[in-house]
């Protein structure tokens, strides 16, 4: 199941990256890029700072065609994909909480401490993202309020939390990927933010 739920999110990141490469102008080489950045770059930087190698994308470079072959695809399609609001942004969230459960399944395969291994989840599901809006010179989408990295948190931690309880894994990747799954859609339809810290030196005056 999640093997599936990983090929079905690289794909949709893949096609939400290619149309913020759009929406800047770059050529298909930058669109390539992008796309592999925001679907393999949380799971890159995740391996790096565990120490496990070979990196996903080494071992099965399949994964890269299959990145830029959306990519791509996404091109003659894009104004029928940037339409299909809700449907990317869905498969955006399920990404999230399937990313985040693979990176806690490699922590913990790693033995590193359990904070890490949640630290391990979020980065999965969140550094791709990040790494996109740096790239495209926007703030990342999980400093201004939205709750991405906090879901992927509540994902890794109800993961991990129920796999120490001793209840089976397939239980708990399926409990912690529906609650957090769930938990960002409502963020997403009841505009639910973080509170933000606003210090404007200028009102002070």
């Amino acid at each position: 199941m999640l093997i599936f739920m990983f090929y079905l999110a690289i794909t949709a990141e893949a096609m939400t990256a290619a149309l913020a490469a759009g929406r800047r102008n770059m050529d298909w080489f930058g669109v390539c890029l992008i796309a592999c950045v925001t679907a393999l770059g949380g799971g890159t930087m995740r391996d790096i700072m565990l120490g496990h190698y070979p990196l996903a994308w080494v071992a099965n470079p399949y994964i890269l065609l299959l990145v830029c072959g959306a990519a791509l695809a996404t091109i003659p399609l894009a104004r029928l994909v940037d339409r299909l609001k809700w449907p990317v942004l869905l498969l955006d969230a399920l990404g999230l909480v399937v990313f985040t459960v693979i990176g806690c399944n490699i922590g913990i395969e790693a033995g590193v401490h359990p904070i890490v291994v949640i630290v391990a989840g979020m980065v999965t599901g969140t550094a791709g993202g990040v790494l996109r809006d740096v790239l495209c010179n926007d703030i990342p989408l999980i400093f201004q309020g939205e709750l991405y990295a906090t879901v992927s948190l509540v994902t890794g931690g109800i993961y991990f939390l129920g796999l120490q309880a001793g209840l089976p894994v397939d239980l708990m990747a399926l409990v912690a990927i529906v609650i957090g799954f769930a938990l960002r859609v409502l963020a997403l339809a009841l505009k639910w933010e973080m509170p933000k810290f606003v210090y404007d030196r200028e009102m002070r005056k």
